[in-house]
């Protein structure tokens, strides 16, 4: 038995509709390129061109991510100032999102930033009236002589 497949208008989100899952017709780039080139019955010229769009592509992902994000240039003197004001003992996202004057996930993500580039470290702080918050410290740096 066949099954029913009816194309909506796009005033109701236009795709295919069936069994009451509306499904697009959307096909990126990468997926297109990828079809033409593992199809076989293509001429060698079409696949060839396909793998060399595809290659291009993985070039231009590669030099985007390289390249930091207008947020990440914005955040990075907030996270060196955050980093100033930790030291041996742990302290909070709240208790330096106040003198940062930013919120308190601002700070826990500037926080979480510092320690992803090793500047912090992170551990579970027990805080009386609130539970297990974590608590970050500040990297001491231990020169060889």
């Amino acid at each position: 038995m066949r099954e029913k497949v009816t194309l909506l208008p796009k005033k109701l989100g236009g795709g295919l509709h069936q069994k009451g899952i509306i499904m697009k017709n959307e096909m990126t780039r990468r997926d297109f390129f990828n079809a033409i080139a593992k199809n076989e019955t293509l001429s060698n010229e079409l696949r060839d061109f396909a793998k060399a769009a595809i290659v291009k592509m993985d070039e231009t992902n590669a030099k985007r991510k390289e390249k930091p994000s207008k947020t990440a240039i914005a955040n990075a003197p907030l996270v060196n100032a955050i980093v100033e004001m930790l030291n041996d003992e742990p302290k909070t996202a709240s208790d330096l999102a106040e003198p940062m004057n930013v919120k308190i996930q601002k700070a826990s993500a500037l926080l979480r930033i510092a320690v992803k580039e090793g500047k912090a470290i992170s551990q579970d702080v027990k805080i009386k009236g609130k539970g297990i918050q974590k608590g970050y410290t500040k990297v001491s740096e231990i020169s060889e002589n």
